[in-house]
Formats: C-alpha cells, sequence, structure tokens
C-alpha cells in the first residue's frame, strides 16, 4: 500500500508538472496545478484501491492517472476570449 500512494503521488507530480509546462498559458497559478495533481492522484489512488481491494498496483495507478487528469482538465481555461452575441432585437 506504500508503493500505491507513493506512486500516486509521483504520478500527480509529474502529470501537473507536464501539463503546466504544455499549458502554461491556459492555467492558473503553479502551486495549484501541482496541488491538484497530486491530490487528485491520491483521491484516484484511494477509491480505485478501495474499489478493487488490493488487487494490485497498476490498476490503482491506472485510477489515480485517470482521476488526477480528470482534476487537471478542470482547471484549464477557455483559449480565446468568450465572444457574447447579443440576442436578435
Amino acid at each position: 500500500m506504500f508503493l500505491e500512494t507513493l506512486g500516486s503521488a509521483l504520478i500527480g507530480l509529474l502529470l501537473g508538472w507536464t501539463t503546466f509546462h504544455r499549458l502554461s498559458h491556459r492555467l492558473p497559478s503553479r502551486l495549484l496545478v501541482q496541488s491538484t495533481g497530486v491530490a487528485g492522484a491520491l483521491f484516484g489512488g484511494f477509491v480505485t484501491h478501495s474499489a478493487l481491494g488490493s488487487g494490485g498496483l497498476l490498476p490503482t495507478l491506472l485510477g489515480a492517472v485517470v482521476v488526477s487528469a480528470a482534476s487537471l482538465s478542470l482547471l484549464v481555461r477557455p483559449a480565446g476570449r468568450l465572444r457574447r452575441r447579443s440576442a436578435p432585437a
């Protein structure tokens, strides 16, 4: 279980770092992105471990990747300004 936790935290750090460097112009601060990546990965690892039991390291880490990526995707801002069109009169 220690390896699952450590692996999930490292995956979250890696995903947060990669996301920030690839999409830094569309994300908030680096600290928020890193902490969201780690928290999402730890939560995903916990949920997967709770659902599957101690079945193995790979499924738990896969769950950590999925939840961390989903959490980080919620931080991405739209690329351009939102254009609001007025309703026709």
